[in-house]
């Protein structure tokens, strides 16, 4: 043999073998983060043994002699699975995301540090009790340990090292509230839309910014009758974003419309769908628990589900609970601000951000009487002078005790405790449905609401030099909306607007398009012996009853117009639709594109883009719009771009050509679902390489839409990242067995059994069965140590 022949195989061989070495290493190092399911595992602070069976869902049934062990081991068992989920969630809710990834997070460090999560975190400890705190502490024990374990072992998650995280600080009570505080930011009020009204009575006259005002149809259904009922600017278009629908489903049934006697309760809240899941499902056991449902990785409890006497769903109310001032800053000191002819000395304090690849960055925060500055992201505008800043006062910056009113929940046994624990449930303000085994049905629109003198007063931000805007009162807690066992035999929130105006406080003035409410309204009220499979056929149900009624009206319209052939294909086809979302058909591909083109007909040459992220709510009011115009009525926005005739028929022209450039030339082969597909992205699948391993389930094809029960919110890509995060049914005749799915798993640890089994499950409907007394799987034991 040749030498250089020789040596190539050599150094060949050499090669193989490293590769395959560093493959191996590789693989054990990912492995090694895979939480242990069975066996025995020694912990030094538990008390007594604690079993943990994990089902065949993943969903571990956590059994304990007492409360302290039984939070300890959630703690820790949360931890097997979610660990990396916790530490981003809690680094994202404080703002210490820039520390771990750069300079690119550093303005959002800077509005969460702004607004305090933290802070208010910290000033909740003091209204907690012995208990509470005891169930807390517990909980962060559990957490560290397995984060102790995972030090001495090498064992944290693979993405700690692509992140760049080499350890992990300790968990502590102060990160689950702050994970609960952001919850309340995430479903929180309406200041982007005041600022956007401020945006349009800056910058148009008078009568075409009120038309662009919140609007609610008279006509449209509310949850309780009468008789039931005894700009800005630019200057915050870098300020983080909630999704527009945020919101839910639910729903409960008396037992005098379903076919076992009893209550059926159903529940679907819809927030982003991601890996992993938002929402972590658990049973927990003990001599004063037995609770099974779901809550936030990294909170101890069980925040939406069932015990063995009750359950109970949620929805968010979406009140006017966040009001933007205006404060009128001093000229040469800009800690000093008006306040009834006073200049009144603000709050400043000065935090320092890490940065990661960069020095630390100190950053100030300033605090008026009303609430924190938030306009350091300000783009600049003429119209605001410098000495003028926007604060923001909102009821979850104050100490509030969520948690004492989730382990209340836990342990309540009728309508009467669940209502007292509601007393403590602040923020965010939410819709709960309530059944018992009693056959109590109830609903209160719950939490800490603002007493507005005038309802208007929460359409713009408030003048914060006067003190008589202040919000010092809040509605009464006996007076907020509450109903028990209505007549109809059932009651349904879906975002819509809760009670009539009859109400005598304001709650909002934006509220979900009553579309999803209506349907399911209509599905009960028109349904008898009701199951669970008929619960099941309602969360999934996509009938589009914004279709329903528009389609008729744009055919109308588009019928005096000059067609072309593939248009007039186009308009056929929806004559023919019997609305119903359905993925394999062309007809919702057209309609949802023909709503999104007249929506940019009407917005987008006049008001910027980054300012219209802020009109929440524009769906509302487009459709309120064209209904008035097509009824005749002068419409200033829709005369402005050349009539409603002119705005649908350019609409339906760019419509039909940007579906035929993106799915060919024939209607015929048009698909909804080619177009809107469902993608549950982990933090990391931005970068492709990694996308493969973090996002293994490529998208897929899915009906609904973001007006359909079955909730799927989708981005202009067709993306839909946004619906129903967890589906929930119980029928109360056997509360041993409830119905989930939590897409796309349990799981965080892609290598997981249970990391996406759920997708296809979240598309087609397919819930499992968990039970609180026969269930079986992967059995660990938790040990004290010696």
């Amino acid at each position: 043999m040749r030498p250089w022949v020789k040596w190539s195989l050599i150094v060949v061989g050499l090669l193989l073998v490293v590769g395959a070495s560093l493959l191996i290493y590789v693989n054990a190092y990912i492995n090694r983060s895979l939480a242990q399911t069975e066996g025995e595992i020694e912990l030094s602070d538990l008390n007594q043994t604690v079993e943990v069976v994990r089902d065949e869902k993943g969903v571990p049934h956590i059994k304990a002699a007492n409360d302290y062990d039984l939070f300890y081991a959630q703690g820790y068992v949360t931890a097997q699975d979610r660990l990396f989920q916790m530490e981003m969630s809690r680094r994202q809710a404080s703002g210490e995301l820039s520390e771990v990834a750069g300079e690119a997070a550093l303005n959002q460090d800077k509005y969460f540090r702004s607004l305090g999560l933290r802070r208010a975190a910290e000033q909740s400890l003091e209204l907690y009790d012995d208990e509470e705190l005891k169930a807390l502490e517990a909980y962060a024990e559990g957490v560290n340990q397995y984060i102790e374990e995972a030090n001495v072992n090498n064992a944290f998650p693979v993405e700690f090292k692509l992140m760049g995280i080499d350890d992990m600080r300790d968990w502590t009570v102060v990160d689950s509230l702050t994970i609960g505080k952001y919850m309340a930011y995430d479903l929180g009020g309406h200041w982007e839309r005041q600022a956007f009204n401020y945006y349009l009575l800056n910058h148009f006259n008078e009568e075409e910014a009120y038309e662009l005002f919140p609007t609610y149809p008279e006509d449209a259904l509310t949850n309780i009758s009468d008789e039931e009922y005894v700009d800005v600017t630019a200057s915050l278009t870098r300020a983080p974003r909630t999704h527009e629908f945020n919101g839910s489903n639910n729903w409960v049934v008396s037992g005098d419309k379903t076919a076992s006697g009893r209550p059926l309760l159903a529940n679907d809240p819809h927030l982003g769908l991601a890996t992993p899941s938002i929402w972590y499902q658990v049973h927990l056991q003990s001599e004063n628990y037995n609770v099974s449902g779901v809550i936030f990785a990294g909170v101890p409890g069980v925040i939406l589900g069932q015990n063995e006497h009750i359950a109970w769903g949620v929805t968010n109310v979406g009140p006017d609970v966040q009001q933007l001032y205006l404060e009128k800053r001093h000229e040469e000191n800009p800690h000093l601000f008006l306040y009834d002819d006073e200049w009144v000395e603000a709050d400043v304090i000065t935090e320092t951000i890490h940065v990661k690849d960069q020095d630390p960055v100190e950053y100030e925060i300033v605090e008026t009487k009303h609430g924190p500055i938030i306009s350091e992201f300000a783009n600049g505008t003429d119209e605001v002078d410098t000495t003028t800043a926007f604060s923001v006062d909102w009821t979850a910056l104050e100490p509030t005790t969520e948690l004492a009113a989730v382990l209340e929940f836990n342990r309540a046994t009728n309508w009467e405790e669940f209502e007292k624990a509601l007393e403590n449930f602040h923020a965010p303000a939410q819709n709960f449905v309530f059944a018992s085994k009693d056959g109590t049905i109830a609903y209160k629109a719950n939490g800490k609401i603002p007493k507005y003198v005038n309802r208007d007063h929460a359409l713009l931000p408030l003048p914060g030099w006067k003190s008589e805007y202040d919000l010092d009162e809040f509605i009464p807690f006996d007076e907020l909306p509450t109903l028990i066992n209505p007549e109809k035999g059932f009651i349904a929130t879906a975002n819509n607007k809760v009670i009539t105006d009859q109400y005598p406080y304001h709650i909002s003035h934006i509220w979900a398009q009553p579309y999803r409410y209506t349907r399911i309204h209509e599905v009960l009220e028109n349904s008898n012996d009701l199951t669970v499979e008929d619960m099941m056929d309602l969360q999934m149900d996509q009938m589009n009853l914004q279709a329903r009624q528009f389609t008729p009206i744009f055919i109308d319209v588009l019928k005096q117009v000059d067609l072309s052939e593939q248009e007039q294909k186009a308009v056929n086809l929806l004559e023919e639709w019997d609305y119903v979302d359905d993925k394999d058909k062309a007809q919702p591909l057209i309609f949802h594109q023909l709503v999104k083109h007249i929506e940019d007909e009407l917005f987008q040459k006049h008001i910027p883009e980054d300012v219209l992220t802020m009109f929440k709510g524009s769906g509302q009011n487009v459709d309120q719009l064209i209904m008035q115009a097509y009824e005749g009525e002068e419409v200033l926005w829709i005369d402005k771009n050349g009539g409603l005739e002119q705005v649908l028929s350019t609409a339906f022209t760019k419509t039909i050509e940007d579906l035929s450039a993106m799915q060919g030339e024939s209607i015929d082969d048009w698909r909804w679902g080619e177009y809107h597909k469902v993608y549950f992205a982990h933090p990391l699948s931005n970068i492709s390489i990694l996308d493969r391993f973090f996002s293994k389930t490529e998208p897929v094809p899915v009906g609904g839409s973001n007006v359909t029960v079955m909730a799927a919110s989708f981005k202009d890509n067709g993306i839909a990242d946004h619906g129903a995060s967890w589906r929930f049914i119980i029928d109360m005749a056997d509360l041993t067995e409830s119905y989930h799915i939590v897409g796309p798993g349990q799981a965080g640890h892609y290598r997981s059994q249970w990391y996406d089994d759920q997708i296809i499950d979240w598309v087609e409907g397919d819930y499992h069965q968990t039970s609180i007394d026969q269930y079986d799987g992967d059995e660990l034991i938790l040990k004290p140590a010696p």
